[in-house]
């Protein structure tokens, strides 16, 4: 295992826990794009403002990783107990709709782009000496605006849940998906089309276990007694399993197709869902050999 590994992921997760845990108000601006990590530094703020240029995604799949900095933890909440989130992180599908994004979950106020600027500027001249947090809910608030269009991801919640529930395997994803593509509604036949090229995209591994990995922190959402109920106990998941995951030849190879040759076309080991050692994938979320080697949080 490459030494650089555990620092990086230990210093990402750490971080994204103590975020969580901020007692001071913790106020995110995602006007832009806003993927895999920066999903991280904004997602599990209490007040994540989006703009109409807001776009999100968790596409680790396509370079042979998987969706982690607790993706799987804020996908749990997601409409369709999980399904929507399991959704985004197994197709990586973007969102750019303010709409959508307050659906999700992923934003709790939209505001303009073009007010971003006077909004931050009057934000500092406030006075928090009091109740912080009930002068910043009611400042966004006052400032929040209902976006123009409504929610596509809330129009498609049936066919999203029965194409990606918890106890979906990625083959009886995939079958659903293929059904979906033959309804006579034409919206949810375009979404199911986009979907399966969107699963197309990722490594068969990988997809095998975000699906593992997102179903289990769904499941667990309400049962306090298990740690994937809460968010230190899914980043521990998540080092464990980015650990293992990372050194395999998956993540090199989507690396190189999609960020360094750019051919778009990666060799996956191995190629077919169907052939994915289910038992290598448990693995993954294994504990590691030592306490000591966990991620302290």
């Amino acid at each position: 295992m490459l030494t650089i590994f555990p620092k990086v992921f230990s210093a990402e997760y750490t971080l994204i826990c103590r975020i969580a845990q901020y007692e001071k108000p913790y106020i995110s601006f995602m006007d832009g794009v806003t993927m895999g990590f920066g999903i991280g530094l904004s997602g599990h703020g209490r007040y994540r403002v989006i703009t109409e240029r807001t776009l999100l995604a968790m596409p680790e799949n396509a370079i042979g990783l998987f969706p982690d900095v607790g993706f799987a933890y804020i996908a749990a909440r997601s409409p369709g107990e999980g399904a929507v989130g399991a959704y985004l992180a197994l197709t990586g599908k973007r969102i750019s709709s303010p709409a959508d994004a307050l659906y999700v979950g992923l934003g709790t106020h939209y505001v303009p782009s073009t007010n971003i600027a006077s909004l931050k500027e009057s934000l500092l001249k406030q006075d928090l000496s009091n109740d912080p947090h009930e002068m910043v809910q009611k400042f966004l608030t006052d400032n929040h605006k209902e976006p123009e269009s409504e929610s596509q991801l809330k129009a498609l919640l049936p066919a999203i849940s029965a194409c990606f529930s918890n106890d979906k395997s990625v083959v009886a994803s995939i079958e659903e998906l293929e059904k979906q593509q033959l309804s006579s509604d034409s919206t949810v036949a375009d979404w199911a089309k986009d979907a399966l090229l969107g699963l197309g995209k990722g490594a068969p591994f990988s997809l095998c276990l975000t699906h593992k990995h997102f179903s289990a922190v769904a499941a667990a959402r309400g049962d306090y007694e298990n740690d994937l109920s809460k968010l230190d106990g899914v980043m521990k998941a998540e080092y464990r399993i980015a650990l293992r995951s990372s050194p395999r030849n998956d993540f090199v190879e989507g690396v190189r197709a999609v960020l360094i040759d750019k051919d778009q076309n990666p060799k996956w080991e191995p190629a077919n869902i169907e052939d994915v050692d289910m038992s290598e994938v448990d693995s993954m979320l294994q504990p590691l050999q030592a306490d000591a080697d966990e991620l302290q949080v």
